[in-house]
């Protein structure tokens, strides 16, 4: 009875942790998440009323606008994305790349041209069914027999991203611009002109320099800021319900904006171009999400944001109507209290300083330029407007696929959701189309110029992957390499980046060419990208041999994923090292298994070509043909406590998941009393003897210096694209050695022309 009694406090217990950090995630997630949307107050009326419309005597205008701003912001941010979008993360990641990972992870529509039957055993990889109870829907069927559909999706997804990147240049110019402008109330409009702009780059300068302390600490900070503000705006919007018009709820009928567009026509069509900027920053709730979780945002949203909106805009549109002043003087600092007027511009200022997760000083630059280029609220509205559309145009998109595909629902249902948000934001996305000459070109000209640019690199680095395919050169040649061709081995480890994942690469083989002479220790590494957010760090390298054992060759392929952060040459050096120490050991086990049971001839017959691939880790999972699931526990001869294998076949998708778990121990050896026990300890101190020797001998990273050009009769587009696009941009981006931060004594760089 008393345990029971334990048992049930301890429950209770933990339950109320769990909802106190989702409680404190929920108040961290407001300087990070709602900046945004709950800024948006001060300019949504200004920018609707600017010059579509008018105000009038009648209200209807103002009536028609408040329905519109309610059902917007129930419809899009609480229907949609609190209740549904959000559900479609990746591994708790959110966004464009989250979504487009998890359907490729369903589908066979990814563009990545190094997979592996082996990234489908990854934790993070995981489905919604397994694949033999997957339903075969015709909307996959289609999607995986039309080439064309997968570029096209490719495409769709840049285009998001892109529009995202010019959201994030927009927003944070649209929100401090208009909580600064409260200022012109207070001063004549010359000396506000020169005022405003210069306080802005100010405040916009200091919000960039914040971002470097990080999400926690800045969402600490900003957090009581928004709430103060959210507290400060529904305050304010239910004195102004009160005070001028107690009826205002009646704006809330769906009616009035039907009698708002029958009134108004195109002139009420266009103006939805400034409703939009209700929602701006809703995208946010799913952009942000792994920095939180459903529960926090989905509580932030639902019982603080949602309800503070709503009495903000009933309030701004109780107060004005019955102030029927011309378009100019509308706007949310009109309707605040002359005496509160200072303490909430203040408010307001901090508030919009809003937190931007992922961010470089060229943005700010390019946010300083486009506040100063575009100088007042609309045009900066209407641009703003157009990329927060198409982003939840492309996020629409893309989760109507994730229903059918991912959560195996009826296409029809997929269909609704479709038919019915994209409906909506394509009403308000053609609006934005209409201000193009009015700032909605921007964020055009952004996409366009970004989406040229992803998508030169991408099909030029899938033709670089193309050309080493059909160049490397094979492990025969690889063996052959000796004293009797004049090619000697020099102490070290030689680590040969590639992006292949099999055979040997054609740099390697003008290297040897070049220079007669490679490391007694060489590891052929490949760097490269998988469809989840985060890879595992214990399942983050997969090593297996290349050639017999004497030859000391390895190769190590590393995984990561989009979220995940790459390592520098210390950490990854070091970490190669005690990977290939683990697999050595691993192989020998492997080796003398194979012995004892009179499997020589199976591993003779591996010497001659490139062995299985190994996973090093705390996760143990084996995939063999043809294998029962089975548990093994052996012992080596090491300090280490425990370490895991996985072996990967690269063969067929039906392959058999085996589990494998290897205990480290000391001593393991003291009852193993045959000789051919001894000897074959006595190879694996000598092979680790060597990798111990050529590590503190030193490493050289040996990476490809690429030139790309096209093959002679391309069109003058792929000419254009690969012999100026690509390489302007790879010889001013990053590469390899920089992204490592390689020593240039350690590097060394083999010049290749790729003709694609």
């Amino acid at each position: 009875m008393d345990l029971n009694l334990g048992k049930c406090c301890g429950s209770r217990s933990s339950k109320k942790e769990s909802w106190r950090s989702v409680l404190l995630l929920a108040y961290q997630s407001l300087g990070v998440v709602y900046g945004d949307l709950s800024i948006s107050p001060l300019y949504v009326f200004k920018s609707t009323f600017a010059e579509d419309i008018q105000h009038s005597e009648t209200n209807e205008e103002i009536y028609g606008v408040m329905s519109f701003v309610f059902w917007t912001l129930t419809l899009v941010p609480l229907l949609k994305y609190v209740f549904i979008v959000l559900r479609a993360d990746d591994n708790g990641e959110g966004g464009t790349f989250a979504l487009y990972s998890l359907i490729c992870r369903h589908v066979k529509v990814s563009l990545l041209p190094n997979r592996q039957v082996s990234d489908e055993a990854l934790s993070t990889y995981k489905l919604e069914h397994p694949p033999e109870q997957n339903h075969d829907s015709c909307v996959k069927r289609y999607l995986e027999k039309h080439k064309w559909l997968h570029t096209a999706l490719l495409l769709l997804v840049l285009l998001g991203t892109c529009m995202v990147i010019g959201d994030g240049l927009l927003t944070p110019a649209i929100s401090v611009f208009s909580a600064v402008s409260g200022l012109e109330l207070n001063m004549s409009k010359e000396h506000h002109q020169y005022a405003v702009i210069p306080i802005t780059c100010f405040i916009l300068v200091c919000l960039f320099s914040l971002q470097h302390f990080g999400t926690h600490r800045v969402g600490f900070v900003f957090a009581p800021i928004v709430l103060t503000w959210l507290l400060c705006i529904s305050g304010i919007g239910l004195y102004n319900i009160i005070q001028w018009n107690p009826h205002i709820y009646k704006a809330l009928s769906p009616t009035y904006m039907f009698m708002f567009l029958r009134k108004t026509r195109v002139s009420g069509w266009m103006s939805l171009g400034g409703i939009l900027l209700c929602i701006t920053g809703a995208e946010a709730m799913f952009a942000d999400l792994g920095h939180f979780n459903y529960a926090a945002i989905q509580i932030a949203f639902t019982f603080l944001v949602y309800p503070a909106l709503i009495l903000a805009y009933m309030g701004q549109a109780a107060y004005l109507s019955r102030h029927h002043h011309s378009a100019h003087a509308i706007g949310f600092y009109v309707s605040v209290p002359k005496c509160l007027h200072w303490p909430v511009l203040a408010v307001a200022i901090l508030a919009s300083v809003i937190y931007i997760p992922e961010i470089n000083w060229m943005l700010m630059i390019l946010c300083i330029a486009v506040t100063i280029g575009f100088r007042d609220v609309k045009h900066l509205g209407n641009a703003s407007g157009l990329a927060v559309m198409a982003v939840m145009l492309v996020t629409t998109c893309l989760t109507s696929l994730v229903i059918v595909l991912c959560w195996h629902k009826p296409p029809i249902l997929a269909l609704a959701f479709l038919l019915f948000f994209g409906s909506i934001e394509l009403l308000y996305f053609s609006a934005s189309l209409t201000k193009f000459r009015e700032g909605a070109w921007l964020p055009i000209l952004l996409s366009l110029i970004f989406m040229i640019i992803m998508f030169v690199w991408h099909y030029t680095t899938i033709k670089k992957y193309e050309f080493d395919l059909q160049n490397k050169v094979s492990l025969e040649w690889l063996l052959a390499l000796g004293p009797s061709l004049g090619i000697t081995r020099v102490p070290g480890i030689g680590l040969v980046f590639t992006d292949l994942t099999s055979g040997i690469p054609a740099n390697f083989s003008r290297f040897v060419t070049n220079l007669p002479a490679f490391h007694r220790v060489l590891v052929f590494v490949c760097v490269k990208s998988v469809p989840v957010p985060f890879v595992p760090p214990a399942e983050r390298y997969l090593v297996g041999r290349v050639g017999p054992v004497d030859h000391r060759s390895y190769r190590c392929i590393v995984r990561y994923g989009y979220r995940d952060v790459h390592q520098d040459v210390d950490s990854f050096e070091t970490e190669l090292v005690s990977k290939l120490a683990d697999f050595i050991r691993y192989d020998w086990h492997k080796r003398t298994q194979q012995e004892d049971d009179n499997a020589r001839s199976v591993h003779s017959n591996e010497s001659s070509s490139e062995s299985r691939l190994a996973v090093i880790g705390t996760v143990a999972y084996e995939i063999e043909d043809n294998l029962q699931p089975e548990s093994v526990s052996i012992g080596f001869s090491t300090v280490e406590s425990m370490e895991d294998v996985i072996q990967m076949a690269e063969a067929a998708p039906t392959a058999t998941i085996r589990r494998v778990r290897f205990a480290l121990e000391e001593n393991s050896y003291e009852d193993e009393g045959s000789s051919s026990s001894a000897e074959a300890e006595a190879e694996l101190r000598s092979e680790l003897r060597d990798l111990l020797a050529a590590q503190e001998a030193g490493t050289a990273f040996i990476l490809g210096h690429s030139h790309v050009k096209a093959k002679q009769g391309s069109s003058v587009m792929k000419r254009l694209a690969v012999n100026f696009g690509y390489n302007f941009l790879r010889r001013n981006c990053r590469g390899a050695d920089v992204a490592l931060k390689v020593p240039p004594v350690s590097l060394l760089e083999v010049g290749m022309v790729y003709v694609v």
